[in-house]
């Protein structure tokens, strides 16, 4: 259950998490978090950041969700990858 100082609900620490989605990009991240949540899917967004005085600008961000919700995570991130990119200018056009 989310709570005021986190909104973004997260799954029980004491499950078995696993890692369904990585980027580079914390915004996409975010989206895809979003998904998951309005799936009713809780999860964990971890950064992975490497040392940046040795790998400057390499890093992450990874989301970790519980064993029992990873499939159905999965297939939302599938649909998510095979969407077309919304364009703004497009959008205005025909929306």
């Amino acid at each position: 259950m989310a709570n005021a100082a986190n909104p973004m609900s997260k799954p029980d620490p004491n499950e078995k998490l696993v890692k369904v989605f990585d980027t580079e990009q914390e915004p996409e991240a975010l989206v895809v978090q979003g998904l998951l949540e309005s799936a009713g899917i809780e999860s964990d967004l971890m950064a992975t950041d490497l040392v940046q005085d040795a790998f400057p600008g390499l890093g992450g961000v990874v989301l970790l969700v519980s064993e029992e919700d990873a499939e159905a995570a999965e297939k939302i991130i599938e649909s998510y990858r095979n969407s077309p990119p919304v364009d703004d200018e497009t959008a205005e056009i025909n929306g």
